[in-house]
């Protein structure tokens, strides 16, 4: 590849991203205003409209042409290409038919790939499963870094160990459920299979020391991080009786949402969480079943406030129901 063209590929480049002036391209291309007038002319005979606004606030910019132009990813935009791809071909976006366009587009994006990014990629495409979305969330998002996504899908792929905030792991898997990612693991200090929220690890360091394959915890390692999510994974954690059989209970939410327990033939305990105790009341509203709460006391209490307030928001109004 010819000094013109690494040049005319970084100047494509810069203009996708935003507007620049011809100071601020010429400064990083290292080149002259001339070189760098003469680059947009070959950029435009190529068929790149490169429109160009005069002003204090002008400069180059790259604008809607007839045909796609080559797209020029970092190392940081591909992996989250990548993960974005995999979400669609799962169907996770709700759009219909969308799958097998994404699969032709991952085909041609890894074609042209640097070897290097490409191993990082695959690895973590095959190290990701997708938990089904059962039901709504409006939980925060818990954003994840690339580096460590990728950090732990090489170290699941060489089946190596890691230290996670100075715990040794053995990695097995990766699950993104509802814009949160977690990683299914054994834990080599308390022998334990455990599903950690890769968000709250604060320190990854990857290990060179190889390990032979454990029988996994469960054939369905999405089911089984959501039913540690269910039981340990949420900032608050609730137990509820439900007034129904468990069977009746299970097929109305779905077990991964929490763990059904039967008590008798006409009852059932959950055991459910969140990181806020307004989403647990939110969800036993939705089961349209009759239910006690029988722990933690907050949310008790907040049930017991939300009961108030919809029974003085139903007629007949009266004054004599205290709101806090």
């Amino acid at each position: 590849m010819t000094s013109t063209t690494t040049r005319l590929l970084r100047l494509l480049s810069l203009l996708q991203d935003h507007t620049y002036t011809g100071r601020d391209l010429a400064d990083r291309l290292a080149v002259t205003d001339r070189t760098l007038r003469q680059d947009i002319t070959r950029l435009r005979e190529l068929g790149y409209p490169v429109h160009a606004e005069r002003g204090p606030i002008g400069g180059y910019r790259l604008g809607q042409g007839a045909n796609m132009p080559p797209l020029l990813l970092d190392d940081d935009e591909a992996v989250a290409v990548a993960v974005a791809v995999g979400l669609a071909e799962d169907g996770s976006t709700g759009i219909a038919d969308i799958g097998e366009s994404m699969t032709r587009a991952w085909a041609k994006l890894e074609r042209i790939m640097p070897k290097r990014l490409q191993r990082k990629v695959t690895a973590l495409r095959g190290a990701t499963d997708i938990g089904q979305a059962v039901t709504g969330s409006i939980e925060p998002d818990a954003p994840v870094p690339a580096a460590t996504l990728t950090t732990l899908a090489a170290a699941i792929r060489a089946a190596t160990t890691l230290h996670a905030d100075e715990i040794e792991l053995e990695p097995y898997r990766l699950i993104s459920w509802q814009r949160r990612w977690y990683l299914v693991a054994y834990s080599l200090e308390t022998h334990t299979w455990q599903a950690l929220p890769v968000s709250r690890i604060s320190r990854l360091t990857p290990a060179t020391r190889h390990f032979a394959p454990r029988p996994l915890p469960a054939d369905d390692l999405a089911a089984f991080v959501l039913r540690e999510i269910a039981s340990t994974g949420w900032e608050v954690h609730a137990r509820v009786t439900i007034l129904e059989p468990a069977d009746t209970v299970i097929a109305r939410i779905n077990p991964t949402v929490g763990v059904v327990e039967p008590i008798d033939a006409h009852t059932c305990q959950l055991l459910t969480g969140a990181d806020r105790l307004e989403t647990i009341a939110i969800y036993l509203s939705m089961l349209m079943m009759d239910f006690r709460v029988d722990s933690p006391p907050e949310l008790v209490d907040h049930v017991r406030t939300l009961a108030r307030r919809y029974t003085a928001a139903t007629p007949p109004f009266t004054a004599s129901v205290p709101l806090p």
